[in-house]
């Protein structure tokens, strides 16, 4: 099961890492009405129209290989946590650990501090 989830998991990232490249080749819709005009070169490795098309077909082609991994991914996660889980269902369904001691601070043996009361407004006032 392992296995599969890594295998998975390196598809999933060269597909994503493969889309980022794609999209960043593409041309914006701008970018035609500038190559109308005579700016930019309007000539390309597949031509005008081509370009657009294999380009966008690509990126969905692998948009789709990354959603099913991660549907995949998601499905194989959940069935793992399943089995080890004894009871089964939620992790808020379970009840947290009982804590073996109290908390007492970052010195061993030391006893919490106690917060000093706030002094009184009238002496505050009085020292003005």
């Amino acid at each position: 099961m392992q296995i599969w989830m890594t295998l998975i998991l390196a598809v999933q990232l060269l597909s994503a890492l493969t889309m980022i490249g794609l999209v960043l080749i593409q041309h914006g819709k701008g970018a035609d009405m500038g190559a109308s005009f005579g700016s930019g070169a309007s000539g390309s490795l597949f031509g005008a129209t081509g370009s657009a098309n294999f380009l966008s077909r690509s990126t969905a082609a692998l948009a789709t290989v990354f959603f099913c991994c991660t549907l995949a991914l998601a499905y194989l996660s959940n069935s793992a946590g399943m089995r080890s889980s004894v009871e089964g269902g939620s992790v808020l369904d379970r009840a947290a650990p009982a804590a073996s001691a109290p908390a007492t601070g970052a010195i061993p043996g030391a006893a919490p501090m106690q917060i000093p009361a706030p002094a009184p407004a009238a002496s505050q006032a009085g020292s003005r």
